[in-house]
């Protein structure tokens, strides 16, 4: 499991001092980073060195977040396929689950456009941090 740590700003926040609905989507992004690194390390976005592509991406909110207090971004895979895994996220603030997600990402080829197999090298990193959903 990946762990980040954000803070809201002052800019994520809407008039009911309530972090915004569309933050979340970039806060679990960057949650990903990490995951993002095992496919290409120096995080290159030429069509050359990028290897992944979202498909997918759903999101459940279950309490209100708010200005003033981190929020902890938890990030871990639920699914591996062949070319493809979904990465669950979960939102924390102040020790409260307020929101969880999902992601499909797959691995792919933009040069040659179309999918590939994920290596056999990424997906046992990837299987270090597989988690049973609930």
């Amino acid at each position: 499991m990946f762990k980040i740590t954000v803070t809201p700003r002052f800019g994520d926040i809407d008039g009911l001092r309530h972090v915004n609905n569309t933050v979340l989507a970039v806060w679990f992004e960057k949650g990903r980073n990490p995951i993002f690194r095992m496919f290409t390390p120096d995080l290159d976005l030429s069509y050359e060195k990028w290897k992944l592509i979202l498909v997918r991406t759903e999101f459940d909110f279950l309490a209100q977040m708010y200005y003033g207090s981190d929020v902890e971004i938890r990030s871990y895979i639920t699914h591996i396929g062949n070319s493809s895994f979904t990465i669950g996220h979960e939102a924390w603030q102040d020790g409260e689950l307020k929101a969880r997600g999902k992601a499909v990402l797959v691995h792919y080829d933009f040069i040659e456009q179309r999918k590939k197999p994920i290596p056999p090298e990424i997906r046992k990193q990837l299987e270090e941090h597989l988690v049973e959903e609930d």
